[in-house]
């Protein structure tokens, strides 16, 4: 699993799907997930762009692409279950896969121990 300074994780389901969440971090710092506006299957994004909204009873948060690619498929349980963010927000509460467009962009993203001190 990698991390990104915005606290969105990728891991590598295979050699060009990447599934990808938000931190554990992330999740604590938004509170309780309330909605998920999921991102559209088929799009394409690039680095730092836009993929989906998190909605919390403090506040809506960006989830940004780590890696470029193009969006392959979407949790759909987060339209009916959206607390499986605030659940499992590193396992069950994944929020898409991405076809990736270039697995090298993986190589720049943090290993877990680097994210967690990149937190303190």
């Amino acid at each position: 699993m990698k991390f990104t300074k915005t606290h969105e994780w990728v891991e590598l389901k295979n050699d060009h799907i990447a599934i990808i969440g938000i931190s554990r971090h992330a999740q604590e710092q938004l509170g309780e997930v309330v909605y998920v506006e999921l991102p559209q299957v088929g799009k394409s994004l690039s680095i730092g762009q836009e993929a989906a909204v998190l909605e919390s009873v403090k506040a809506a948060a960006d989830v940004y692409s780590p890696v470029s690619g193009t969006i392959e498929s979407v949790n759909e349980n987060l339209n009916t279950t959206p607390e499986l963010v605030n659940s499992s927000p590193e396992k069950d509460g994944w929020i898409f896969t991405l076809k990736l467009a270039n697995p090298d962009e993986l190589k720049a993203l943090m290993d877990e121990n680097e994210y967690l001190s990149s937190l303190s």
